[in-house]
């Protein structure tokens, strides 16, 4: 999605309030917010689906392994799908608190600024 600028003449001027957003967007603080949030979530998101798709590809070529009992009627597959649930709550726990040290703190930041202008 293009923001409209100076260079592009067949955009429409931006009104005030959409220029003092276009200044939050381009100022460092956003972008450091922007940073800090996808620095996290990119690679958690990317380990995560990772750890999905061992999963699904061993549960269809490695029958043998994921079909080993471990205890009575529980097998590696059974585990190893209920570690899916676990390994999805703790990325869930891991990052409230990353947003609560890290993103909260700046974003609450950025807000109070836009209040002060009377944009939020």
């Amino acid at each position: 999605m293009s923001h409209p600028t100076e260079s592009d003449p067949a955009s429409p001027a931006p009104t005030g309030r959409e220029a003092a957003y276009l200044r939050v967007l381009a100022s460092p603080e956003f972008q450091e917010l922007r940073h800090k949030y996808r620095s996290w979530v990119i690679p958690a998101t990317l380990a995560g689906l990772a750890f999905y798709f061992v999963y699904v590809l061993m549960s269809t070529y490695a029958v043998d392994f994921m079909s080993r009992s471990v205890i009575g009627n529980v097998n590696v597959g059974l585990i190893f799908g209920l570690l899916q649930f676990v390994a999805t709550f703790a990325v869930t726990m891991a990052y409230v608190r990353y947003a609560d040290r890290e993103l909260d703190p700046r974003s609450s930041k950025i807000r109070e600024e836009m209040e002060a202008e009377g944009l939020a």
